[in-house]
């Protein structure tokens, strides 16, 4: 492969962690990260989320929920979630805190807020290497099954940008195909760091 991924959603739970999942599974240079202040995950009610700093491993969010309500948490999928986490990383990272991870050359996001979070935050850094970064919103919501789609959906367009010449040169083309055959509308951004 030739790029280095970053998937980003707000928690680093399902959205990111289902595509960072698949793509590693596919063999890509993958991370994943949030953006939020705090991982949130679904709790007994609305006004109750669990709320975990970013960094708390998954495991140990895997056993307090566990330990809480093992049939909601079952039920509701956020124990499976957690288990195919654990096996993917240890804990959910901050997108913000990232610098030391390195570059990345794609940079997907899965809501337009985590989209702008990612754009605004690459324009504050150091530009120093002046690396050219393509960072693409692919809107999916925040439920087991959409993450699944979405998850393929970025492979599908991870698999055209690896098999471009160059993608500055043929990114119109590819976000073009994919928003024609899949009905979805991207949002892109070409940055640098």
């Amino acid at each position: 492969m030739k790029f280095r991924y970053a998937m980003v959603c707000s928690s680093n739970q399902n959205r990111s962690m289902e595509a960072h999942s698949l793509l590693k599974k596919q063999g890509f240079d993958v991370s994943s990260y949030g953006t939020g202040a705090h991982v949130k995950l679904p709790g007994p009610s609305l006004r109750e989320p669990n709320v975990y700093d970013f960094g708390t491993p998954y495991k140990h969010m895997f056993e307090d929920l566990r330990r809480k309500d093992p049939e909601l948490y079952k039920r509701n999928g956020i124990l499976p979630m957690l288990k195919r986490n654990s096996s993917v990383k240890l804990a959910p990272q901050r997108w913000q805190e990232n610098a030391a991870d390195g570059s990345f050359d794609v940079v997907f996001a899965f809501e337009e807020k985590v989209f702008d979070m990612v754009v605004e935050d690459l324009h504050s850094r150091d530009h120093a290497l002046m690396k050219t970064v393509l960072v693409i919103n692919l809107e999916v919501k925040d439920n087991h099954e959409e993450a699944a789609i979405g998850a393929r959906l970025t492979l599908d367009l991870c698999q055209e940008l690896e098999a471009a010449e160059s993608w500055e040169d043929s990114i119109d083309d590819i976000i073009a195909a994919f928003e024609k055959q899949q009905r979805r509308k991207l949002l892109y951004s070409i940055s640098f760091y």
